[in-house]
């Protein structure tokens, strides 16, 4: 009889031990999904505000439709991705294309003084802000999930129950985690 008590003992604590492990490594997957849906959200404002600004810049700047369509271009792309690590080059490459779209206002003394232009910059850099914090929390989350993925003793149930090492959302340098600006 008292074997019995000890056997089911053991077998109550490590299930209890495994079914912690099992509801962290959940959680830590919840948490990362969560914080990839808000830089979704970041992202889909993102896109929303180019063509806005594209048409802004259009109406001032009637001779730089490569830079327009390069903008729209990569817009297309980022809003087509399926992966994070696919994001993240699209995301790189709206970024350069955004650059350039600003950096047309050094040509066109109008293009900096338009009200329309100034706001939809202060918005995009606002969400540019908004972007950079969700993608450190990404990160952290993602951090977070693959220490336990790849970590002793929960590794074994990782493995078991399918769980993986994820992409983090990186950008190709620190330049780019800088938001698109252009003094006036």
């Amino acid at each position: 009889m008292t074997v019995l008590l000890v056997i089911l003992a053991v077998v109550f604590i490590g299930g209890g031990i495994v079914g912690g492990m099992y509801n962290g490594l959940v959680k830590a997957r919840n948490k990362r999904k969560s914080a990839w849906s808000d830089i979704q959200t970041h992202l889909k404002k993102r896109y929303d505000l180019i063509p806005n600004l594209v048409e802004t810049v259009k109406g001032i700047t009637k001779h730089e439709s490569e830079t327009f369509e390069n903008v729209v271009k990569a817009r297309n792309a980022a809003m087509g991705a399926q992966t994070v690590g696919d994001q993240s080059k699209t995301e790189n490459a709206l970024s350069g294309t955004l650059k350039s779209l600003f950096a047309l206002s050094e040509s066109y003394p109008d293009l900096k003084a338009n009200s329309n232009f100034l706001k939809l910059q202060e918005d995009l850099n606002g969400i540019e802000n908004d972007l950079n914090m969700s993608r450190r929390y990404f990160n952290g989350a993602t951090q977070e999930l693959n220490n336990k993925v790849e970590q002793f003793p929960t590794n074994i149930l990782a493995g078991m129950f399918g769980f993986v090492s994820e992409e983090f959302f990186e950008l190709d340098n620190e330049d780019e985690a800088k938001n698109v600006k252009v003094s006036f």
